[in-house]
Order: C-alpha cells, then sequence, then structure tokens
C-alpha cells in the first residue's frame, strides 16, 4: 500500500472567518480566535486505513517548546480539549478528512505554523500545512478578554470609526477618527510591532510566551506605540512646529501611520499628540482582539513629583510660569481595555488604564498601565501598574502661587480639590453620543467619600516612595478670599473674530474693598503651555459691600492671529491684587471654533458603484487663504488617501470641491476630511454612508 501523502489542505477560509468574527480582516490567510475551534479539511492520496494516525503540531515565534507553551503537539482525540490543543475528526469521505481544531483559551496570540505527520506502519512523513493568525477572544468566557455584552463586543472590537473629544472643560467637540484596524496589511503591522519590542528583542522566546496575557500585551503595546526608547510607531511634538512632518492634528486615521511606520522602514512617524497615540493604540489592540475603547479627561493632572498635587505659578502681572515640572493639560487622551487581572484579583478586572504618550518613564522606558480603573477609583496606587500617574491625572489637588522673580519667593494663594479631572469621556456605544464616565474614576467630587479616598492614596503613596502624607510639605491657605470672580463669554468664539468676554467680580465681604487687577491672554497648546503673550490691560475699583461689577474685555483678531497654534486655544488670567487681602486668580481657557466644513454625501449607497461627494468651506475672512489642500479617507470607501489641490479663496467666498469615491464592502462605513489652509489648519468633518451589496 502506498504510503499516506498529504495532496492539499483547505482552510475553509470563509466558514472559519465567519463563526470566529474575522471575516472584516484583509487576509487570504487564516485568522482565528483562541479558545474556539476551527475546522480545516485534508486531502491525502487515499483513505486512512484502521491503525493510521494523524499527528498536528503548532508553533510560534522563533524558538518554539512544550515548556513556554509556544508549541503544541497533538493527536486526534474523541472529544475536544478545553485547556489544551486537540483535534477531533468530525467526518471522512473517500480521502479527505475533515478536522476539527480547538486551541486553549490562555494560547500565546500571534502567528502559528500549522503541521500533520501522517503515523503508518512505522513510516512517517512531517508536512507543513501552512501558517495562521490566533488573536485573544472576546466571545470565549475562558478568555481573559471575555466581554459579555453584544453590542460591547461590537463596538470596542469590530468598529472601525471613534469619536474623539477634545476642548476644555468649558467646550467640548468631536472629531471622527478611522481605526481602520481590518484593513490591508494592518494585522501584520500589528504583530510587527510586538515583534520590534525592546522585551522581544532582549529575549524572543520569553516574549513570545507572555503574549498569552492581554495585560502583557498592552503594556508592551503602551511602549511601542511611541517612538521613545524603541523606534516605536509615533514620535511625539506638542513645540508647534511640524516641519519635517505632518501636524499632529491633520491625521485622520490610524491606517496611514501604521502604513507608513512599515513603508518606511519601521521609522517612527512624525508626528502625534495624546489623541493620535491613543487612537493608535486602539487599532492595535481591536485588531489583537482586545476590547478597547478611547477615554478622555479635561483639566488632566501631568503630577511629575507624584506628590498628588500639581502646583501651577504666576508672576505679579498674571503671567502663567514654567516653573517645576507640573502641568494640567486641558485635556488628555488614553484608552481602557478590557480583561482579568490574575495578579490583583478579580475585584479588579475590567476595564484597564493604558496610556501610549510618552509622558513619564515606568520601569525605565515610556510606557503606561494596565492600572486597573477599580484601583484608581478605591485609591490602591499601591498596585501595579502606574496607578499613582493615573490617580493624580484625575484626582489631584491644583494649588496656585504667585512668584516674585526679584524676591525669588514664592506665595501659594490658593489650593482648591475639584477642578481636575473633569468630564471624563466615552464614546457611546452604538452611536456618537458622548458618555460621562467620570464616576467610574472617583466618587463624587467634594464629597466625603472622595476625601477619604484621596487620603487613603497620598497615605499608601508615602509608603511607596518614603515620605509621611501628614508630614510632607504641603501649603497652608486658612484665610478666605475676599472675592470672587469668573470670565464670561459675551458673542461667539470664532477664529477670525474678535473675542469678547466680560470679567465679573464680587465682593464677599461686607467691608469695601479695593482691587487692582492684572489681565493677560495668551494662546497656549492644549497642554497647557503658554506659546505668546497676545493681549494685556490692568483696572483698579473699589466695591462696596458684597458689591458686584462687570467689566467688558476684548482681544481682536489682528491680535491673536500670528500666534494662534493649531489647537485654537487662548488663555486669559486676571491675577486680582485685594488691598490689605489673599490674592485671586481668575482664569478661562477658551477654544476658538474653525468654520464649518459642510460635506455633501448620499446617506445610501452600493458596493463598486461610484459615489458623488461635495465639500463646501466659506473663507469667513476679510483677506484671502491660500495653501488650501482637502484630505479623505475612510475604511472600505477610499483606499489610502485622497488628496485635493484647491486655488485659493478669496475674502467672504465659499469653495465647493467636488470628488468620486467607490465603496468596496458593503455595512455602515464613514467618510472623513480634513481642509488646511494658511489661515485655518485642520477643519474637519465626517458623515456616514450605508452601504448596500
Amino acid at each position: 500500500m502506498a504510503a499516506l501523502t498529504l495532496i492539499n489542505i483547505n482552510w475553509q477560509l470563509e466558514a472559519n472567518a465567519s463563526a470566529h468574527h474575522t471575516d472584516k480582516y484583509s487576509s487570504t490567510e487564516l485568522i482565528v480566535r483562541r479558545g474556539q475551534a476551527f475546522t480545516i479539511t485534508l486531502t491525502f492520496n487515499r483513505a486512512l486505513q484502521t491503525g493510521e494516525s494523524l499527528t498536528f503540531t503548532a508553533e510560534t515565534g522563533p524558538q518554539p517548546s512544550l515548556e513556554a507553551k509556544t508549541q503544541a503537539v497533538f493527536d486526534i482525540s474523541s472529544t475536544a480539549s478545553n485547556s489544551t490543543w486537540s483535534a477531533v475528526q468530525q467526518s471522512a469521505n473517500s480521502s479527505s478528512v475533515s478536522i476539527s481544531i480547538s486551541s486553549p483559551a490562555n494560547a500565546a496570540i500571534g502567528r502559528y505554523k500549522l503541521s500533520v505527520q501522517p503515523a503508518s506502519g512505522g513510516r512517517a512523513s512531517h508536512r507543513t500545512l501552512g501558517t495562521f493568525v490566533l488573536l485573544f477572544n472576546p466571545w470565549s468566557s475562558g478568555d481573559d478578554v471575555f466581554m459579555p455584552d453584544s453590542s460591547e463586543r461590537k463596538e470596542y472590537v469590530l468598529e472601525e470609526f471613534g469619536i474623539l473629544f477634545v476642548g476644555n472643560v468649558n467646550y467640548i467637540s468631536r472629531r471622527g477618527w478611522n481605526y481602520g484596524q481590518f484593513q490591508g496589511d494592518i494585522l501584520n503591522i500589528c504583530l510587527s510591532i510586538l515583534d520590534r519590542s525592546l522585551s522581544y528583542r532582549q529575549d524572543p522566546a520569553t516574549d513570545v510566551s507572555r503574549r498569552d496575557d492581554p495585560k502583557y500585551v498592552g503594556r508592551v503595546l503602551s511602549a511601542m506605540v511611541n517612538s521613545n526608547d524603541d523606534n516605536g510607531v509615533v514620535l511625539g511634538n506638542w513645540s508647534g512646529n511640524y516641519s519635517g512632518g505632518t501636524s499632529p492634528g491633520s491625521w485622520n486615521g490610524s491606517v496611514e501611520i501604521l502604513q507608513k511606520w512599515k513603508d518606511t522602514g519601521f521609522r517612527p512617524v512624525r508626528y502625534g499628540q495624546c489623541w493620535v497615540f491613543a487612537s493608535v493604540l486602539t487599532t492595535a489592540l481591536r485588531c489583537l482582539g482586545i476590547p478597547t475603547r478611547v477615554i478622555s479627561n479635561f483639566n488632566s493632572a501631568h503630577d511629575a513629583d507624584r506628590n498628588l498635587s500639581v502646583d501651577v505659578y504666576y508672576d505679579e502681572s498674571g503671567n502663567h510660569l514654567n516653573m517645576g515640572s507640573d502641568s494640567v493639560w486641558n485635556f488628555h487622551v488614553w484608552n481602557e481595555s478590557w480583561f482579568t487581572r490574575s495578579d490583583l484579583g478579580p475585584s479588579y478586572n475590567g476595564w484597564q488604564i493604558l496610556d501610549s504618550t510618552p509622558q513619564e518613564r515606568s520601569a525605565g522606558i515610556y510606557q503606561c498601565g494596565p492600572a486597573s480603573l477599580i484601583a484608581i477609583k478605591e485609591g490602591d496606587v499601591d498596585l501595579e501598574y502606574d496607578c499613582p500617574f493615573v490617580f493624580a491625572e484625575v484626582n489631584a489637588d491644583r494649588i496656585s502661587w504667585t512668584y516674585d522673580l526679584r524676591r525669588r519667593r514664592a506665595k501659594p494663594i490658593s489650593s482648591e480639590t475639584k477642578s481636575i479631572g473633569q468630564l471624563i469621556s466615552t464614546k457611546a456605544v452604538g452611536s456618537y453620543a458622548r458618555v460621562d464616565v467620570t464616576n467610574n474614576y472617583k466618587y463624587g467630587e467634594g464629597s466625603r467619600k472622595e476625601r477619604e479616598v484621596y487620603e487613603k492614596a497620598r497615605t499608601k503613596l508615602g509608603r511607596v516612595y518614603g515620605f509621611s502624607a501628614t508630614s510632607e510639605k504641603r501649603p497652608q491657605i486658612d484665610q478666605k478670599p475676599d472675592i470672587s470672580g469668573e470670565f464670561k463669554v459675551d458673542g461667539s468664539l470664532q477664529v477670525g473674530k474678535d473675542v469678547s468676554l466680560i470679567l465679573v467680580l464680587r465682593n464677599l465681604t461686607s467691608d469695601a474693598k479695593t482691587v487692582k487687577a492684572n489681565l493677560t491672554a495668551w494662546t497656549i497648546v492644549y497642554t497647557g503651555k503658554p506659546i505668546h503673550k497676545v493681549w494685556k490691560d490692568s483696572l483698579s475699583a473699589t466695591f462696596a459691600s458684597e458689591e458686584e461689577k462687570q467689566f467688558p474685555v476684548k482681544i481682536t483678531y489682528a491680535e491673536y492671529q500670528q500666534n494662534l497654534t493649531g489647537d485654537n486655544m487662548i488663555r486669559v488670567t486676571a491675577l486680582c491684587q485685594v488691598e490689605s487681602g489673599i490674592d485671586v486668580v481668575v482664569e478661562r481657557n477658551i477654544t476658538l471654533d474653525n468654520p464649518d466644513l459642510v460635506m455633501q454625501v448620499p446617506s445610501d449607497a452600493k458596493v463598486n458603484e461610484p459615489v458623488n461627494v461635495e465639500v463646501i468651506f466659506t473663507n469667513p475672512l476679510d483677506q484671502e487663504v491660500k495653501d488650501c489642500v482637502l484630505l479623505a479617507e475612510g475604511s472600505d470607501l477610499v483606499k489610502g488617501k485622497l488628496e485635493i489641490e484647491i486655488p485659493s479663496l478669496q475674502p467672504r467666498k465659499s469653495s465647493k470641491i467636488p470628488f468620486e469615491i467607490i465603496p468596496t464592502k458593503s455595512g455602515t462605513k464613514q467618510l472623513l476630511v480634513n481642509f488646511s489652509c494658511d489661515k485655518f489648519p485642520d477643519v474637519k468633518a465626517f458623515e456616514t454612508i450605508n452601504v448596500a451589496n
């Protein structure tokens, strides 16, 4: 009888992809999820005879081994195993055999090589069948990333489009983002990110064996998405000068960034800021099967000295001083991923915070998380990973100081507990709405429980870093302010128009008070860093008992236009000096709106049929705008990125930009556009298109 020889393998790509929720990937390779059976059909030169057997080998990484669980050898058995690799014969038809192969729910994810060894009468021949990719499985109850809610799985694993929330506490705006985790070569690129990490370079065998653990994979990716330490994907830049690269605000999605990283020989892509890092990390995590969402935190503290307070300094004119390393960002964007924490215990399961923006080193490199969201809310800052940093981002106290530049002396003027960590936001499941998740991060601001948790965190942090929470120097500000103040907006806030505000001051005492106020306005970037002073003024006034007065403030377009950054943000400050009283700082960060970008698309379309799109931009200025460019992209709507150069636009005139797209897949799709010119960088819009077969 002829030796049993394999002739063909049918990977059952379509059926397996449907069963494993991997049918969206653009690949001819089998892609399956761990802890779930997949079926292959083997065709031999003849039928299997009694006594003949098949032995399979599945292995991953450069040094596969049984001990490291990166190699598995298994024969055909009568039933599938939940804990080990196994194979069950489903049917046999002449020379073809249908085999169901199961992987354990804790197998390392990655690309596997599958081999079969038919054995007959002592003779055996080994045959490599090919490769397949194994991913995390949020649909499997045995997987650490199991997510029981089907609508959440659809949103946090399968959705390729997202909404990012940016701006400041007074004005939150949204922008679309194309994650594109199923597009083109993105899966291979995400696997390449793991294979280029420091951990892999130092010890490939151990690194691959640890890819069974989502907290390990998430932490590695948080390091690799930024380019610090390891030539990772994106180079951060907060300078405002983006020559030699792309402005962070110009990106509309992750696909172009990841593809560019690969195509340039894995050189860091220039440039990114927090929402870019978070969005690229979302793409990588969702691509590998870890449920992930993007989180925006407003008034986000960067507590560099790890004492759970941030110090902000002003000179006597009310200008912000770059003293110390603490800062308060108008907003900061990071990620939450869903998985269990076997290292901490089941009470810390669920959402875990990961942050790929390079801010502070963790274990010597720029990485952050996974920090348990529950640990943050309960003040358990002594747990892994990076809980103190995340806790401070959402719940640090803020202390304001005036600094005498001549005497080099700082004086605390106010301490408050409620401004840090506000309006923490994420996209709603199944819609574009904003969901406030602040209560997931902390108890109600000012409540007794919130203060108890804060003091608990300070005590634990003191043990970790060797200081006493009660004895550490913290300014005592016992005197209550004599006046209160706020800036109110008077009219619209739009780029190209004057900024009109009203400074409202009120005497809180029953005595007359004389107040001198020094006012300044600076253009800033979203991290709160002042860029250029654009306006200053001063005033003096006497207030009767409990009297309130209003003072108009106007900052003209001519004053700010040359120094406005791409963030469109201005900070207005009034340092109020009360005669025989304590200084008071009144401050407001404002975000100016860009002009509207109108996109006209049909709500319905069909696969492989052209769709006509028109984008309209109206120049609101009394001057010409030049260097106009429109960018368009969208998964399954545009191949790569469409770039259209547009003639200069005269004052108050509109430009209508027509173009054509051809959908390649059915479903709900999003088209994103970005208009830039010399006066208005990165004006964005997106529209939804329902594509039918």
